[in-house]
C-alpha cells in the first residue's frame, strides 16, 4: 500500500508518531493509501526547517525568488495531467474539474511570478527640508496554511506560492483526506530550485494544526475550509498573537429575477450546484426564485439535472463523481431524506443513486428541492454535496433581504436583464463576491478572494492585492540627511547661501 510521508527540509521524511490514516478512492470505497500523522516534534522539524531557511530566502533578491517561479509554473504547466490525476484518485472529481482545479491554481503562481511589481514601495521626497518619507513592505517570516480536501491542489497554490514570493517560508498542512497532490506540488517546487525548507509539507490531524496555531515561530496563518473550524483557528491563532486569514463555509444564493433568461438560468443552476458533486464553497445552494419565474424553473432545472452523467472521476464521460467520504455521503443524503418532513417538496432524490461495478463508492445523485422553508435543515445548514433548494419570493426586495439573513456571505448571483436591477444588487447584498449572470464570481487571480459574516474570519482576503499584504508587514522609513556643502569631506560641492 501507498504511504505519503511529510516533506521537510527538501526531503521526504517517514511519519515518525506510528500514527497513520486511511486514503480512499472515491469511486471504489477501497482504502489505495495511508498518511503519515505528524507528532508535535516533527511539526517542530518542520517550523525549524522553514525558520533557518527563512535567514537566506527572506533576504534574498526578488529576481531570484521569481526565476524560481517561473520554473516552477513551467513545472506545473507540464505535469497537469499528472497533478489532476492524482486529484481524482483521492478526491473523486472527474478529470475536467481536476484540470480545472489545477489551471485555477496556476494564476495564483503566474501572480507571483509579477510579484516585483506588488512589492514596489512609496516614496515622497522634501516632505520637510531635507526630509523624505519612504513605505516598504517586508515578510513575515514563517507562515502556515492549512487546506481542505475539496481543493487539495488549488488552494495550497493560493496561499504558498505568494507568501514565498513575498519572502518568507511555509508550512503547509494539507487535509488528510487527499493529501498527495500537496507532496506533489512540493517535490516539483523543489525541481524548479526552490531551496531546502522554504516550503515544507506535514500530513496529519488536529495534533498538527494546533501545534501550527500555537508554535511561536509561525508568524501568520492561512485557512481555508467550514466555518466552525475557521472560528477555531481564528481565535486560537489569534490568541497566540499570529495574523490570520481564515475562509469558513457558505450558503450561496441565486436570485432570478423574472426578466431574466431562464434557459440561461437553469444551466447555470445546475453547473454552479452540482459540479465537482456540490463539495465547493462557491456552490450554488439556494436558488431564489422572484414573482412567477419559479414552476419554469425548477423544470428547466430539473429537465437538466437528469442527464447529467456520475461515475468515476477517470472515465471520460462522467460529469460528476462520488463524494470524499461515506461518512460524508450518508450525511448529505440525510438532509435530502429529512427535507419533505420540514416542508420542501422534494423533485428529485439522488440519495438511492449507484454506479454498476462500483458499488462500494460513495455515490449519490443530484437532489432537487423546491419550495424549501428557511426553517428547513437543507437550507439552513451548509450541506456541501449535489443538493440544491429553491426559494420562492414575490418580489426582489424580499428576495435580498432573505439573502442578507444568511449568517454566510461569501458569494452570490442574480439572473437579470436589467442593469439597474443588477448594480441595486451588487451595492445591496451582503456578500464578499456577487455575480451578474455569472453563478459562481470566484475572481481571477489579481483580485482576492473572500467573504462576508461567518465566511471570513480576519481583515485580510486570499490571494490578489490582500494577498500581498497578509504576507508582508508595511515599515515606514523617514530619512533626514544633510547637505554635503554643509561640513565635513569637502566633495567639492558650493556652500548654500
Amino acid at each position: 500500500m501507498k504511504t505519503v510521508n511529510h516533506w521537510i527540509d527538501g526531503k521526504s521524511v517517514e511519519g515518525g508518531s506510528g500514527t497513520y490514516g486511511p486514503v480512499t478512492d472515491p469511486a471504489t470505497g477501497a482504502v489505495t493509501t495511508r498518511v503519515a500523522f505528524a507528532s508535535v516534534e516533527e511539526v517542530d522539524a518542520a517550523v525549524a526547517a522553514a525558520k533557518a531557511a527563512y535567514a537566506t530566502w527572506g533576504g534574498s533578491s526578488l529576481a531570484a525568488r521569481t526565476s524560481v517561479l517561473f520554473r516552477y509554473r513551467a513545472l506545473l504547466d507540464a505535469h497537469r495531467d499528472e497533478l489532476a490525476a492524482l486529484i481524482t484518485a483521492e478526491h473523486g472529481k472527474v478529470h475536467s474539474d481536476a484540470l480545472g482545479e489545477v489551471a485555477r491554481g496556476l494564476e495564483i503562481v503566474e501572480l507571483a511570478c509579477g510579484i516585483t511589481t506588488q512589492l514596489k514601495g512609496e516614496l515622497s521626497t522634501q516632505v520637510a527640508s531635507r526630509v523624505d518619507v519612504a513605505s516598504i513592505r517586508q515578510p513575515l517570516g514563517v507562515v502556515a496554511g492549512i487546506t481542505p480536501f475539496n481543493f487539495p491542489a488549488m488552494v495550497p497554490m493560493w496561499m504558498f506560492p505568494l507568501a514565498i514570493a513575498c519572502g518568507n517560508t511555509f508550512v503547509l498542512k494539507p487535509s488528510e483526506k487527499d493529501p498527495s497532490p500537496a507532496i506533489r506540488l512540493a517535490e516539483l517546487a523543489a525541481e524548479a530550485g526552490l531551496p531546502d525548507g522554504v516550503l515544507n509539507v506535514v500530513n496529519g490531524d488536529r495534533t498538527a494544526v494546533d501545534r501550527l496555531l500555537e508554535h511561536p515561530d509561525v508568524a501568520a496563518v492561512s485557512f481555508v475550509g467550514s466555518t466552525p473550524i475557521a472560528r477555531h483557528i481564528h481565535t486560537t491563532a489569534t490568541a497566540h498573537g499570529k495574523r490570520v486569514q481564515a475562509l469558513g463555509g457558505a450558503k450561496n444564493h441565486m436570485l432570478v429575477l423574472p426578466d431574466a433568461d431562464l434557459d440561461a438560468a437553469a444551466d447555470a443552476a445546475v453547473s454552479a450546484a452540482y459540479g465537482s458533486a456540490g463539495e465547493r464553497c462557491m456552490a450554488i445552494s439556494a436558488v431564489v426564485a422572484v414573482g412567477g419565474t419559479g414552476d419554469e424553473l425548477v423544470a428547466k432545472i430539473r429537465e437538466r439535472a437528469e442527464k447529467i452523467k456520475i461515475g468515476p472521476g477517470d472515465d471520460p464521460a462522467s460529469e460528476m463523481g462520488p463524494l470524499i467520504t461515506k461518512a460524508h455521503r450518508d450525511k448529505v443524503a440525510s438532509y435530502v431524506h429529512d427535507a419533505a418532513a420540514q416542508g420542501a417538496e422534494v423533485v428529485l432524490d439522488g440519495t438511492g443513486f449507484t454506479v454498476a461495478g462500483y458499488e462500494d463508492g460513495h455515490w449519490i445523485g443530484l437532489s432537487l428541492l423546491d419550495k424549501v422553508p428557511t426553517t428547513a435543515d437543507a437550507y439552513r445548514d451548509e450541506i456541501f454535496g449535489p443538493v440544491l433548494c429553491v426559494l420562492r419570493v414575490a418580489t426582489y426586495e424580499e428576495g435580498v433581504a432573505l439573502i442578507n439573513a444568511s449568517p454566510w456571505g461569501n458569494g452570490t448571483a442574480v439572473f437579470t436583464r436589467d442593469g439597474g436591477a443588477a448594480r441595486r444588487f451588487q451595492l445591496e447584498v451582503e456578500a464578499g463576491m456577487v455575480g451578474v449572470n455569472v453563478p459562481i464570481p470566484v475572481p481571477v487571480g489579481y483580485h482576492s478572494f473572500g467573504g462576508w459574516k461567518h465566511s471570513l474570519f480576519g481583515d485580510h482576503h486570499i490571494y490578489g492585492n490582500d494577498g500581498v499584504h497578509f504576507y508582508t508587514r508595511g515599515k515606514v522609513v523617514t530619512t533626514r540627511w544633510p547637505d554635503p556643502a554643509d561640513g565635513g569631506v569637502d566633495l567639492g560641492f558650493p556652500h548654500h547661501r
